[in-house]
């Protein structure tokens, strides 16, 4: 057979050969290429060369490395916590109800600071304030007038915490809501504290008064009468002066408390805002929304960084210390709603993300949220996906998780345009055209509901990892890191318990140390090391947004070896992946 028979061709010969090569150059040419190189995955963290026996090698972020210095403020010029507040930014921003700029949010607190230091009588270094009040506009301009004229606050990240810090460390004040006032002057007779205590309340009181020996005085009276005196001038506080102490309960229920100072909130503010990646910064142009209380340090992180880029910013309701409906109780009554304030009386989830819809803030954009947030939102989202059409809703699942293992995620898909745009709408209302960025921590996240959150929300999702004596973030997952691993095979028995396998094998990585942490695990296993195995043991962190424990006795800080001081221990078991992030087993939810 002549070989011209064997290539002749006809015109379907032809014509199927085209449509193969058009095929396959459509789908090389429109396959999503990943947002973030593989390769810059593989190596999330620097890691020392050395190591101490019974304990892993020290890990920084691979940004920062192990020669690099730590970034502890966002600007040169930041270096305590009112600096915060830029002088020369005067664009109106919106924070919770009030709608001020920035000139006129230093004149408050530069009036509330000086009606504090004459009318409550505060002195500087000397005197200390209990913050007893809900997240608002007057958390915020207190907070700031404290620390400027150094006069240290305290928080609670629960209400419980009430009576034994009451007890132990009496504050000079309390600022709090009128409301709760009957409740707080029932303690406070309780435990025959009166004399020390001025109680400034924050709501409508006819006028200050006497009550068993306490005095109380009117917040907005504070602060009009302020702005009538002559301004005090306080000297500019040290970045390592003490601004807040922090109360919080250990997983044994012990009151422990953490020392937090101007350098701790900057660098603390520094590590948030470099949760996302730098091709969408926070600017004023965004509105954040957190779950957060500011009551914790890393809540009042948060808050400062919406307060410094400028943005407009409201907090979850969820985030409330004080149930002010269960306000009418008696004192002996209101442990009782403090266990309604963590249970049945929390709102759901979804209620509880759109009850920032009672504040007149544009429709969020970035959402510093909880696990079961996240987890609901997605679920939520899903299903009215799924209820509208199952056939596009399948074919949209299945090239959307094409997409995310291409290590590529958009909103702008034709499929998002079919599917997922109208249940985003229903679930989301105007916040689901918006909403650019999420940053998950507060407690575990499954690794299996990352791909359905990916899906259903078609933004950079951050899992992260906080503890109550840490300002900032420990841990980050990338924001573009949309790589899934099959479940992480358990450690041998006897160097991991049962629920730490569990939960290293089926939670969600939490990233590599942030830019201001460095971290190192304790009670590692040193043959299973030296063997090339995951490191297994007890998470510690150390870096300028760790705090200072007030419980730990100053001489056995004293006989800790220089290089090794500063190391806080978390108490929480983790494990070093090969390419750098941890998995931790959060047994509970951190503040």
């Amino acid at each position: 057979m002549a070989l011209s028979n064997l290539l002749a061709t006809d015109d379907l010969t032809i014509i199927l050969a085209l449509v193969a090569a058009a095929l396959f150059l459509l789908h090389n040419l429109y396959k999503p290429q990943p947002l973030v190189h593989p390769i810059l995955l593989g190596r999330q963290s620097d890691v020392a060369r050395v190591r101490n026996p019974k304990e892993s090698a020290v890990y920084r972020n691979y940004g920062t490395g192990m020669l690099g210095r730590f970034p502890v403020r966002p600007a040169k010029e930041q270096q305590v916590l009112l600096d915060l507040v830029k002088p020369d930014s005067d664009a109106p921003r919106t924070l919770w109800s009030t709608k001020i700029t920035n000139p006129e949010l230093r004149q408050r607190v530069s009036a509330l600071g000086t009606g504090l230091v004459r009318l409550a009588n505060l002195d500087r270094e000397e005197s200390n304030v209990l913050l007893l009040l809900n997240d608002g506009i007057e958390f915020l301009l207190t907070d700031l007038a404290l620390a400027s004229h150094s006069i240290p606050s305290f928080t609670l990240s629960a209400l419980s915490l009430l009576s034994p810090v009451l007890e132990e460390h009496p504050p000079s004040a309390i600022v709090t809501d009128a409301k709760f006032l009957p409740q707080l002057l029932e303690l406070i007779h309780d435990s025959n504290e009166g004399v020390h205590h001025t109680v400034v309340v924050v709501g409508d009181l006819d006028k200050p008064i006497q009550v068993g020996g306490v005095r109380i005085l009117k917040w907005s009276d504070i602060e009009r009468e302020g702005a009538q005196l002559d301004q005090i001038v306080p000297p500019a506080p040290k970045p390592t002066d003490v601004f807040t102490v922090s109360f919080f309960a250990n997983p044994d229920g012990q009151l422990r408390g953490t020392s937090l100072t101007h350098e701790n909130i900057t660098a603390g503010v520094t590590s948030t805002r470099a949760l996302l990646p730098l091709s969408g910064a926070i600017s004023p142009l965004d509105t954040i929304v957190s779950g957060h209380s500011m009551s914790t340090p890393f809540g009042r992180a948060v808050a400062y960084t919406a307060v410094s880029e400028g943005t407009n910013f409201a907090t979850l309701k969820s985030t409330r210390l004080l149930n002010l409906d269960e306000s009418e109780l008696p004192f002996s009554s209101y442990s009782q709603t403090c266990t309604l304030i963590e249970a049945s009386d929390v709102p759901s989830e979804l209620e509880d993300l759109t009850s920032v819809e009672t504040y007149p803030i544009p429709s969020p954009t970035l959402l510093f949220a909880k696990p079961s947030h996240l987890t609901a939102l997605s679920n939520s989202i899903l299903k009215e996906a799924k209820q509208s059409s199952w056939l596009l809703h399948s074919l949209a699942w299945r090239h959307k998780v094409a997409g995310v293992l291409e290590g590529f995620i958009t909103k702008q898909s034709l499929w998002d345009r079919l599917v997922f745009d109208d249940a985003r709408v229903k679930v989301m209302g105007a916040g689901a055209g918006t909403i650019r960025g999420v940053v998950v921590s507060g407690g575990p996240l499954e690794a299996e509901s990352l791909m359905p959150a990916r899906i259903a929300l078609s933004v950079p999702i951050v899992n992260a990892y906080i503890h109550p004596a840490v300002s900032g973030p420990v841990l980050a997952s990338h924001p573009l890191d949309l790589q899934s691993f099959p479940p992480t095979p358990p450690v041998a028995s006897g160097k991991a318990s049962a629920s730490d396998n569990f939960a290293f094998a089926y939670q969600a990585p939490v990233g590599p140390p942030t830019i201001n942490a460095e971290v190192k695990l304790a009670g590692v296993d040193d043959d299973s090391v030296e063997k090339g195995e995951d490191p297994v043991g007890y998470l510690l962190v150390r870096g300028p947004t760790v705090g200072k424990l007030i419980h730990v006795d100053e001489d056995e800080r004293e006989n800790v070896p220089e290089e090794e001081r500063g190391w806080l221990e978390t108490g929480e078991r983790a494990r070093v992946l090969s390419n750098g992030t941890f998995k931790v087993a959060v047994s509970t939810p951190s503040s």
